[in-house]
């Protein structure tokens, strides 16, 4: 199930209108073809129902949701430009805009990511301590910034940005390079280090000085992706105590010491380090002062529960938000980077958001907004799928299963929501239906079922 989108032609939504008192609005998508396929209904007074009952309680409130979204690499980017301007528009329109399905969050990594055509930082001049030849790139300049304000004036919704480091400058690490992994020289509040906090103060008055602000800024992306990633994969490592310190002396009073309003997440990286790196980080005073919320990858969760690593930090430190900062398919895969119209991986993305939502995280931030047939480009070939894929020499791109899965949370439960009880009238071990409840600000009721 994909569906192909061109310079004329790509499917739509309408804006969401909220049903009539007793009636109800229900999309749909499905391994059959349907796509956020809508229909109406009313409400039966009888309480009589066969089989399963769920039933919604709104007096039991949860966690505030912050919203979905992706990731506009310079991978994305170039994907994106690589159509033409129609279609580029179209593009946009079906993950911003009102007649598609509304993301409010974007991620973007500080300089590059292996998700660029090559390793790069934005201030190679060895010993530059005050930063003086700090410069944005022509993928920030020529790609990144005017696709941000293209969605951002296609978006009904304000777009919350955030911003993460691979790497910094070669000069800056133990490896003396860009690729591949080493540490930050020194430790915390040294040189190096009061150097590295200053450059995300130039990153996001550079990008300011192109009217594009920040909502927050994440750590360091994976500071344990040594676990995980190839060789040269750029990273800076860090371990909790190391963030932490980090935080306190360097990261954490040059934001609050600059003019923007930028919050700083932590982590960014694997839920199997929770609860351990939030007990280590923000059990320090200062640093939980300094510090909203804790970013989550993906890629491990199928080894620790939600439970004992979300819920368990949650309930340890409920005034710091759990946010999903990354999430992709075909990692590490033997077969295809790129499943084109693979339902499986559609339901894998629900089945994410919906347990995550359940365990206290108040978003979910896709990977790469598009990437081409190979799931690139890669320059360290960590090929993987995207919910688009762009054909750019025939001037198409594909909108997959993950693409409408994530339409069903994104477009119908807007930042500010509020997630609620539901209570299942029985545990249906065959029928395998996962659910949330979330209350929209405007009081509309939006009940999510999966049905695996």
């Amino acid at each position: 199930m994909v569906c192909v989108c061109n310079a004329t032609y790509c499917d739509t939504l309408d804006p969401v209108v909220l049903p009539a008192l007793g009636t109800y609005v229900k999309y749909e998508s499905s391994k059959a073809g349907k796509r956020l396929e809508r229909s109406e209904g009313s409400f039966q007074r009888s309480l009589h129902a066969p089989g399963l009952l769920l039933t919604l309680n709104i007096s039991t409130m949860y966690q505030h949701v912050k919203g979905f979204g992706g990731s506009l690499s310079d991978a994305a980017a170039l994907n994106i430009l690589g159509l033409s301007r129609p279609a580029q528009d179209n593009l946009l329109r079906s993950y911003f805009s009102e007649s598609g399905i509304e993301y409010n969050l974007i991620r973007l990594p500080m300089a590059c990511s292996d998700f660029s055509v090559r390793p790069y930082s934005y201030d190679d001049v060895p010993h530059d301590y005050e930063l003086k030849h700090f410069r944005l790139a022509e993928e920030d300049l020529k790609m990144k910034i005017p696709l941000l304000h293209r969605a951002s004036a296609m978006s009904r919704r304000p777009l919350s940005l955030y911003a993460s480091p691979w790497t910094s400058p070669a000069w800056m690490k133990s490896n003396g390079d860009v690729r591949g992994k080493g540490t930050l020289k020194g430790q915390a509040g040294d040189k190096y280090h009061k150097t590295w906090a200053n450059y995300f103060i130039k990153f996001l008055d550079e990008y300011a000085k192109h009217n594009v602000t920040f909502w927050a800024v994440t750590a360091q992306n994976e500071p344990l992706a040594a676990l995980l990633t190839p060789p040269q994969f750029p990273t800076i490592a860090f371990t909790a105590a190391q963030q932490r310190d980090f935080v306190v002396h360097d990261l954490g009073p040059a934001l609050a010491r600059s003019p923007h309003h930028t919050r700083l997440i932590i982590l960014d990286d694997q839920r199997i380090h929770l609860p351990h790196w939030a007990k280590v980080v923000l059990g320090n005073a200062t640093a939980a002062h300094y510090v909203a919320g804790m970013g989550v990858h993906w890629y491990l969760d199928g080894i620790v529960p939600a439970s004992c690593s979300l819920e368990a930090t949650h309930k340890l430190f409920p005034d710091h938000f759990l946010l999903y900062t990354e999430a992709c398919s075909g990692f590490i895969t033997l077969r295809f980077s790129v499943s084109l119209g693979c339902w499986e991986r559609g339901d894998q993305y629900s089945h994410s958001i919906l347990t995550v939502l359940n365990h206290f995280v108040a978003g979910w931030t896709d990977w790469n907004l598009a990437l081409d047939l190979e799931g690139g480009p890669n320059w360290v070939k960590n090929y993987v799928d995207s919910p688009v894929i762009v054909d750019s020499s025939k001037d198409v791109f594909y909108k997959q299963p993950m693409f409408y899965h994530l339409g069903h949370f994104s477009k119908f439960i807007p930042e500010g929501s509020r997630r609620v009880g539901l209570h299942s009238s029985r545990r249906c071990l065959i029928c395998q239906l996962e659910h949330v409840a979330i209350l929209r600000p405007d009081g509309a009721l939006v009940l999510v079922v999966l049905n695996r």
